[in-house]
């Protein structure tokens, strides 16, 4: 999955990309960011991550760091000496008028979010709500990030707002989604359908002959204007070359 999703913004609206990376120290560099929030989930590993306007951290496996670049900053996200770092990351689309917010960082350890439990069910929110658990994480557009753990047989069953564009990824072993009971296994992605605005909705999900390890992203559509160039994300092209005037006029800060 080395983009599950990009280009076809309105499909998959306020979602950007979502890119599965398998990677050592020293693959990436410093690189900076406007106008979107960045959600990396650990799937093995451990990511020391810093930025140009003195935030910094570190986030294992099963943690997320929440970032939102907003109007601009430098970061670099660098695996542990010696670690090849296996990454889930989100690119998650600001709205047009917090574009220009400032940047903010949460890093949210997965033994610490909230959890709902019930017989053969894990679910970590670390976004929205699940079966009446509530994460505290703060949104600029409503999304519902959750990991879900099922063992052998067992099943849950996800609440959903009908208008969002959801997605689940599967991490390990293999399920059925929904209704109509759609088999999926460890490295596919399901999008499900939605349906009218403010109504209610859940998705169905059961473990099948092995437990079940997944993500669903969840979020409310924006329906504005979306121009991406790079590491930038705007509403129109002017946007787009003010952000790398800006970068380059060292606007963003130190590199």
């Amino acid at each position: 999955m080395p983009a599950a999703m990009r280009g076809d913004f309105a499909a998959t609206d306020p979602f950007l990309a979502l890119m599965e990376d398998w990677f050592p120290r020293g693959v990436f560099g410093k690189h900076p960011h406007r106008g979107i929030e960045t959600v990396t989930y650990v799937v093995e590993g451990r990511i020391d991550h810093y930025d140009n306007q003195g935030h910094e951290g570190t986030i294992g496996p099963g943690d997320v760091q929440w970032m939102t670049a907003g109007r601009g900053l430098i970061h670099n996200e660098i695996p542990a000496e010696g670690v090849t770092v296996h990454s889930l990351q989100l690119w998650v689309n600001l709205p047009a008028a917090e574009k220009m917010t400032a940047p903010r960082y949460q890093d949210l350890a997965g033994d610490a979010v909230p959890v709902r439990r019930q017989p053969g069910v894990e679910v970590r929110v670390f976004s929205g709500a699940s079966g009446g658990v509530t994460a505290p994480t703060k949104n600029f557009v409503p999304v519902t990030m959750v990991e879900i753990r099922l063992d052998r047989g067992a099943s849950v069953h996800q609440d959903l707002p009908a208008d969002y564009n959801a997605v689940i990824v599967v991490l390990e072993g293999e399920g059925s989604i929904g209704a109509e009971a759609k088999l999926v296994t460890a490295g596919e992605v399901a999008w499900l359908t939605h349906g009218g605005s403010g109504e209610a909705s859940e998705v169905a999900i059961r473990a099948k002959d092995k437990p079940l390890r997944a993500l669903v992203y969840a979020g409310r559509p924006l329906h504005e204007a979306v121009v991406a160039r790079g590491p930038f994300v705007m509403n129109t092209e002017a946007e787009i070359e003010q952000a790398y005037a800006d970068y380059r006029a060292g606007r963003f800060g130190p590199i």
